[in-house]
Parts: C-alpha cells; structure tokens; sequence
C-alpha cells in the first residue's frame, strides 16, 4: 500500500519559523491554518493563521516537526504546493510554490489557478 502524498510540503526554514511563531504566541495552539481567499487583482490570496484546534473537514499536513492545517475549501488550489520562508534584506515572510498557479498579479499578492 503506497503512503498518501501530502498536500504540502513545508521546508526547513519554514518549519523553524513556524515554531518560532507558535512558541511566541502564549498560548497552546495545533499548528497554523492555510487558507485561500477572493482577493488582490488576481483573484485568490494565501490566509494564515493560528489553529487553536482541528477544523471537522482541515486537511492535517504533519511535516518537520510542525502541523499544518489546510482549510477544505483551500485544499484543491493548494495540492503540491511547497510553504517556504524567506528573510531578505528589505522584506521577510512565507512563500507558497504552487504548481496549480496560472498566474500572479504584478505586486504578488494574489494568484489564480
């Protein structure tokens, strides 16, 4: 029987911040929440959030040492794709590698599939 792909890979530097956001935050939490939302001149935007628990229907991705929850309604814009973290000089944040994408907007924050 072949293991079910995961419908996310998170990367080391990602999995650090995550846990680095979570042990910051005071309070117990799951792991975070992904999500998608209508936005931005492209249609679609990434969400993240704390997940103080598991939704009926999240999508639990367990990867590096964190949890990753992925709304239901985001799950099928988000299959395959690679969550990064990246610190640069000017700008730090998470990044999403996204094989679905189509597109972005100019200004990417916002993409469409």
């Amino acid at each position: 029987m072949r293991a079910k792909k995961q419908a996310l890979t998170v990367t080391e530097a990602a999995a650090m911040r995550i846990q680095a956001l979570l042990a910051k935050r005071g309070k117990p939490s799951v792991g975070v929440r992904i999500g998608v939302r209508a936005r931005g001149c492209s249609g679609l935007s990434y969400t993240l959030e704390y997940a103080d628990e598991k939704g009926k229907f999240d999508e639990v991705v367990e990867d590096k040492g964190v949890t990753v929850l992925i709304d239901p309604k985001a799950v099928m814009f988000i299959l395959g794709t690679e969550m990064d973290y990246v610190e640069e000089k000017l700008q730090s944040g998470f990044t999403f590698h996204n094989p679905n994408e189509k597109g972005r907007c100019g200004c990417g924050e916002s993409f469409h599939v």
